[in-house]
């Protein structure tokens, strides 16, 4: 008899990224796994050590396909972090009696809006809303409050 192989549980550390235009147009997408809810690229650590910006750019590759590092895209850390209660849902991923994660928020602004490729396991569909329409769409409060960061962090709007 052979044992079972030791369960992976996701790290309560993650990071959200509001991917956003110089005219704070933000990219919204669809968690596939619940429909109706919009968000930004989020996701956690692959391991407790991997840096949060490490974290950010892999999961902006993994979701959408855009390269953080790629020339006229900025990956900037807002500085700012929300400790959440995980949903009851999705508290299974995580290690029994972990009910928080720290959250890093961080900005991408991209030269234009354009569709992106998602992962079709994670989102289901995308739309580009302009900052205070995003922010009203997403289920998130977290989320919805960072967009509502975009005008003081995103940097200035170009013409």
């Amino acid at each position: 008899m052979s044992a079972e192989p030791a369960r992976a549980f996701k790290v309560p550390q993650s990071v959200l990224v509001v991917i956003h235009t110089p005219a704070f147009e933000v990219l919204l997408i669809e968690r596939a796994d619940a429909p109706g809810f919009w968000q930004s690229v989020t996701g956690a650590k692959d391991r407790p050590e991997e840096p949060f910006e490490l974290t950010a750019a892999r999961e902006v590759r993994e979701e959408t396909g855009l390269d953080a590092a790629a020339p006229g895209h900025a990956l900037r850390d807002w500085g700012l972090e929300n400790v959440y209660e995980i949903y009851p849902q999705w508290r299974h991923r995580y290690a029994p009696g972990v009910t928080h994660n720290t959250e890093r928020v961080f900005g991408l602004c991209v030269p234009r809006a354009a569709p992106v490729r998602l992962s079709p396991r994670e989102h289901r569909d995308q739309v580009w809303l302009p900052w205070r329409e995003a922010a009203q769409r997403c289920f998130s409060p977290s989320n919805a409050e960072a967009i509502g960061w975009l005008p003081r962090l995103g940097g200035a709007p170009r013409p």
